[in-house]
């Protein structure tokens, strides 16, 4: 078994006990909001940049265990936006190093089955000079695997729950004096933490090399992103549109997407799909070889 194939096994069986960590009962998120020095609970909002950046931080614990237990030290980016979030770099051998972002998304419930889809890094500046710097923390060609580390999430309906509430919870008062100076305009009070609403609910994860869940178009339009597949069984099994053309084939087709112009119809037109991709490089072989996507349009509706 290689470096990379131990390391993908030993971070998906990781993955697999993380559900319980963070949630409980019925698959509640144990988060129930944040806390004051005069107990009062706050709710966390559901913006998802807020719910993203909670859940990675209540995970980095666990995290470290995993880096500990199979000997790997854990460099985080030095800089915000840098790729990746979390480099493991191995002790005994600082040749081996992986890649591993952590990607959040809500499923998308207009359509069974679908999230509502992520980024999977630049194919800017860091991804086509793969010796280079910039953006990343340790230069691409360095790592010996680039992996996501995916939670899926459902958020809880709007009417179970206010983003503006303040709780007082009988079980965190006793034997505490509240100040009475101390004075935020209306508190619920209620008996257990539990009472609390979470804002998500039924996380589950994966693990995946980012190649095997990429698309072929654009994770955002103003931003050099490589989009996700948003079907979730196929996100499991890493089934994207490179899945069976191979890691060399997407690293080929990113470093030049927008690049390539081609004539069509008549009309020139830059290349931003696979099948012209293929194309345009006489490698028409490989067509029947793309991934169909399962795609939110042929999903049903809800």
């Amino acid at each position: 078994m290689t470096n990379k194939e131990e390391f993908k096994k030993n971070l998906s069986e990781f993955a697999l006990g993380l559900r319980d960590y963070l949630t409980y009962g019925d698959g509640e998120w144990t988060v129930k909001g944040f806390i004051d020095i005069y107990k009062n609970i706050y709710t966390i909002s559901s913006d998802t940049k807020i719910v993203s950046k909670i859940l990675e931080i209540h995970l980095f614990p666990k995290i470290i265990e995993f880096g500990k237990k199979y000997g790997y030290k854990i460099v985080l980016t030095d800089h915000q936006n840098y790729y990746p979030d979390i480099s493991f770099v191995k002790d005994d051998d600082r040749s081996v190093m992986f890649a591993v972002d952590l990607k959040t998304t809500y499923r998308d419930h207009n359509f069974l089955g679908h999230i509502n889809g992520f980024t999977l890094g630049s194919h800017g500046s860091y991804f086509q000079n793969r010796e280079g710097k910039k953006n990343i923390q340790f230069p691409y060609s360095k790592y010996s695997g680039h992996f996501c580390l995916g939670i899926i999430y459902s958020r809880e309906s709007y009417d179970l729950y206010d983003e503006t509430e303040v709780y007082e919870v009988k079980e965190l008062e006793e034997g505490y004096i509240k100040d009475e100076n101390y004075k935020y305009g209306k508190v619920k009070k209620l008996s257990e933490l539990k009472s609390i609403t979470s804002v998500i609910k039924d996380v589950e994860f994966f693990v995946a090399e980012k190649w095997q869940i990429a698309s072929d178009y654009q994770g955002s339009s103003n931003t050099a992103n490589i989009g996700s597949i948003t079907c979730i069984e196929d996100l499991k099994q890493g089934k994207g549109v490179f899945s069976d053309l191979g890691e060399e084939i997407f690293d080929e087709y990113w470093m030049n997407y927008g690049k390539l112009i081609m004539i069509k119809d008549g009309k020139s037109r830059k290349i931003t799909l696979l099948k012209d991709y293929l194309e345009f490089v006489g490698k028409k072989e490989l067509l029947e070889k793309i991934k169909s996507k399962t795609t939110k349009k042929k999903a049903k509706k809800i």
